[in-house]
């Protein structure tokens, strides 16, 4: 079975294609995003899916720092329609201030 490659560049997105064939939209999808540790990062990034998707619905996610406090690790589980949906929200993630890697 092939891996998605992490999509920390917009080269690196998994196709549309290959969303389809791995995932039964509507579905959770994870997104684990990496960044400056900030107070604010899993709220801009929980913000960012819920105006993306255009739901007031706040999508399970999770935060975790490094041992040192310089970063935070958010995973965030928004159900998302279809895979355009999830390609939407990589590029929108992207923009989100104090976020460094996207997986």
């Amino acid at each position: 079975m092939a891996q998605m490659p992490p999509p920390s560049e917009p080269d690196k997105l998994p196709s549309r294609e290959l969303l389809e064939q791995r995932h039964s939209f509507p579905c959770r999808y994870t997104f684990k995003v990496i960044g400056e540790a900030d107070e604010g990062l899993q709220g801009r990034v929980t913000d960012c899916i819920q105006r993306e998707l255009r739901t007031n619905m706040q999508p399970p996610s999770s935060i975790r720092t490094t041992k040192g406090g310089r970063h935070q690790s958010v995973t965030v589980e928004p159900t998302c329609p279809d895979a355009d949906a999830v390609l939407r929200l990589y590029a929108e993630l992207r923009k989100v201030e104090g976020v460094m890697f996207l997986f």
